[in-house]
């Protein structure tokens, strides 16, 4: 079979897509040097791309003569995350039935997490997360989570720009602890939240394998109950609810 060329047309929307990409990973805005140093683009080639979605409110030039991520892409991302919501809310409401703490599922959203579901818990001492509600990359155990599957340097730019602001006494508070922790969450396959979100309240996180976006699905309660017979039965559970969202958005995207 010959083999189909890419049309012009085609690499155009691709490249498009490669800018939107990388002012996304930069945590939304970005220079125009920064972005000709992260693809191999001809620099008239990403101007052009630019102005075209600067044009179609896409992306937005600051006046600083950065470029960021534009009002359009609000909706977009609103209702994306409503089907990934809808997608993940029999998962996080068997992992509920099956452990008893709220479930939640978050997403990297520039250079924090956004829950964009949850299974609150049958218990009248229960975690609580509102949907929509942005927090640390730093101090969540899902925002670790997410941390622990990006390349270093990407993590030491997002919580820079971020910053490392202390929720509690126990929240990580230098890139030296974030990064010795991280490394533990690589190796374990699992991150802990230990009361540095909120005192009184432990997460145990795992990041989605394969998500297009990176994200991951947290279970929290109060520390009295999620002790080490809770992490010992939570931590299966939680592999399998994370292989299981994997699968079905490799469905949806496929």
């Amino acid at each position: 079979m010959a083999e189909v060329k890419t049309t012009s047309g085609v690499q155009s929307v691709e490249r498009a897509f490669e800018l939107l990409e990388l002012i996304g990973r930069a945590g939304g805005e970005a220079a125009l040097s920064e972005l000709a140093m992260d693809t191999p683009l001809p620099l008239p080639t990403i101007h052009r791309l630019l102005r075209t979605l600067v044009g179609i409110g896409y992306v937005r030039q600051l006046n600083n003569r950065r470029y960021a991520l534009g009002p359009r892409l609000i909706r977009l991302g609103e209702v994306a995350n409503r089907q990934l919501g809808a997608l993940s809310t029999p998962i996080l409401q068997n992992l509920v039935n099956e452990l008893g703490e709220s479930a939640s599922i978050a997403v990297l959203d520039g250079d924090m997490v956004t829950y964009i579901s949850q299974a609150q818990s049958p218990h009248a001492m229960r975690m609580i997360t509102e949907v929509g509600r942005r927090s640390s990359l730093h101090g969540t155990g899902v925002g670790k989570a997410i941390l622990s599957v990006l390349e270093n340097d990407r993590v030491q730019r997002l919580v820079n720009q971020a910053g490392m602001a202390p929720h509690t006494p126990k929240t990580i508070g230098t890139m030296h602890q974030l990064f010795e922790e991280l490394d533990q969450v690589r190796t374990r396959g699992y991150a802990i939240d230990e009361e540095e979100q909120e005192l009184g309240v432990r997460c145990l996180a795992m990041a989605v394998p394969g998500a297009p976006t990176p994200m991951a699905i947290s279970v929290s309660g109060p520390v009295t109950r999620l002790n080490d017979e809770f992490a010992a039965r939570a931590v299966p559970r939680l592999r399998a609810a994370t292989a299981q969202l994997s699968a079905a958005l490799a469905v949806t995207t496929g």
